[in-house]
């Protein structure tokens, strides 16, 4: 890839697991954390040096109860925030 992507999670509304992809042109680390709608942080799903290309992961909201999170991706200093809604 030549630049940083955040997709939007598929599936979304969710129950119980999603999928973020991204991809980020040169290796750095990346940072991916959850938030409810408060803004609280409910989960770092990644904190690790990752290589060029394309990446996905999959994010289990099981223990969550139903409503609006924000997952954030940073990766060098780029930050990324998208929404995503968990319907139980």
């Amino acid at each position: 890839p030549t630049e940083f992507t955040l997709e939007q999670n598929y599936p979304n509304p969710f129950n119980p697991s999603t999928t973020f992809r991204y991809s980020i042109p040169s290796q750095s680390k990346v940072v991916i954390k959850v938030y409810d709608i408060l803004g609280n942080e409910i989960a770092t799903l990644i904190n690790e040096e990752k290589n060029a290309g394309e990446h996905r992961i999959i994010f289990n909201a099981s223990s969550l109860t139903s409503g609006v999170y924000f997952y954030q991706l940073t990766s060098g200093n780029i930050t990324e925030m998208k929404k995503m809604t968990l319907l139980r």
